[in-house]
């Protein structure tokens, strides 16, 4: 089943539960890949699109929650919290920080680069190769600790 089919079902379930919360989320994710599919160029929604769309969505709400909880608003900081991790289930399973170091490790060992320089590439491959189970900084973090 894929990601729109799954949020259908979701609003229908939150509807007849009456979970006002989980409903607006689901419905934000609706519209998002509706946006997604009348985009120029779109041809067909992918896995890596969905996890792409929940991504932006979960990151948006993240970067409300830090904005509202600096304005000490804390009902709305909340709201947006909970919001993210209603978002999250949607998300695979993310990579633990020990699984990411080894990957990372990894990835420098077979790619061959080990300077600041070549942080760039890495973390383009990097990030192709946890598909939305990592974030930028997190990974970012982490290149910066290992590469000299």
């Amino acid at each position: 089943m894929n990601l729109e089919q799954q949020i259908i079902q979701d609003i229908k379930a939150s509807m007849l539960s009456k979970n006002s919360l989980k409903l607006e989320v689901c419905r934000s994710i609706k519209s998002a890949i509706i946006l997604a599919k009348s985009e120029k160029g779109f041809t067909e929604m992918t896995k890596e699109k969905e996890i792409e769309i929940l991504q932006k969505l979960y990151k948006q709400r993240k970067e409300s929650y830090s904005i509202y909880v600096k304005q000490k608003r804390l009902d709305l900081a909340e709201q947006e919290n909970s919001q993210a991790r209603i978002i999250s289930t949607y998300l695979p399973e993310p990579y633990t920080l020990h699984e990411l170091e080894v990957l990372i490790t990894d990835l420098i060992q077979e790619l061959g680069l080990f300077s600041k320089k070549d942080m760039g590439s890495l973390m383009k491959t990097t990030m192709q190769r946890v598909k939305g189970r990592a974030d930028g900084k997190t990974i970012s973090a982490i290149l910066s600790k290992k590469l000299k």
